[in-house]
């Protein structure tokens, strides 16, 4: 099988996997997850370099930090899927003491998880942070993120972008995933932030659209290209344009499903719609 084939049928049993832990618990982040589904696949399997194991030093290998934490799903099905640790614990998703929490966190110690993150706005100053200690250590690897559109109207991003460029952060790579929804509806709606292109070259990024986020093949290239873009002296911004939903017919272009889990005649149809590829948990 191709490997672009194979990717695309992980791809569709992320989302399954996405589907099927809100459901269990009702409760949960599908919007998000599904729109992004595409750019963790690509980022795991096919831009990032990866020790073998899991240290949270992460010394002499590419470096991953999710800001908006709150689309845990699709980032443990991966992470899971990549064999990072046992695609059945997806099973524990939500549920009391289990190491897969609504939002990641680090005490118990889950692997492939180095922050506690979704207290939005924090994940750019951790990956610079990151990435100035790579820089120090001569360790030439690269730092990604991964941040909301919805998040950047926090300020602490701001002043970390300003920071980035005036320190010539040129290891990092922080992509924006740009599907135009938040919690409380629109982007535009809630707090118009123009041009997000405009502010981040403004600050001092070199910026690249990937217009297809939810093409598989467009958002390798687009990654790979940013890739190229490091070491010449600025931080990378990739915008990403995804669907709130994708892949699922009724979540999405809204909202409304930014954090709504699906009933069981709504997991069946939408289910249906993505059919099972490599197994369910």
């Amino acid at each position: 099988m191709p490997r672009l084939e194979e990717l695309q049928d992980l791809t569709t049993q992320v989302r399954r996997d996405i589907l099927r832990m809100v459901h269990k618990v009702n409760s949960g982040h599908p919007g998000g997850s599904l729109g992004c589904a595409e750019f963790f696949v690509a980022l795991y399997n096919e831009l990032m370099e990866l020790n073998e194991g899991f240290d949270m030093d992460g010394k002499g290998e590419d470096l991953f930090f999710l800001s908006n934490g709150h689309i845990s799903p699709v980032y443990y099905s991966v992470l899971a899927r990549s064999g990072y640790f046992p695609v059945d614990e997806l099973n524990t998703f939500r549920l009391i003491n289990s190491r897969l929490q609504g939002h990641p966190t680090t005490h118990e110690g889950l692997p492939g998880v180095r922050i506690a993150s979704g207290s939005l706005g924090q994940g750019m100053s951790v990956a610079i942070g990151a990435a100035l200690a790579k820089k120090l250590n001569k360790d030439s690897n690269i730092v990604y993120s991964l941040h909301g559109d919805g998040e950047l109207q926090e300020g602490q991003n701001w002043e970390a972008m300003m920071y980035a460029s005036a320190n010539k952060v040129d290891n990092l790579i922080s992509t924006i995933d740009l599907n135009g929804q938040q919690i409380d509806g629109s982007t535009d709606t809630v707090l118009n932030m123009g041009s997000v292109r405009a502010k981040f070259e403004a600050f001092g990024w070199d910026v690249l659209d990937v217009k297809e986020g939810n093409n598989l093949e467009a958002v390798i290239a687009g990654l790979k290209k940013a890739k190229s873009m490091t070491g010449n002296g600025k931080p990378i911004c990739v915008l990403l344009h995804t669907v709130m939903g994708n892949g699922v017919d009724f979540m999405m272009h809204t909202h409304a499903w930014h954090g709504k889990a699906p009933s069981d005649e709504q997991l069946e149809t939408a289910l249906a719609q993505n059919p099972e590829t490599l197994g369910d948990y």
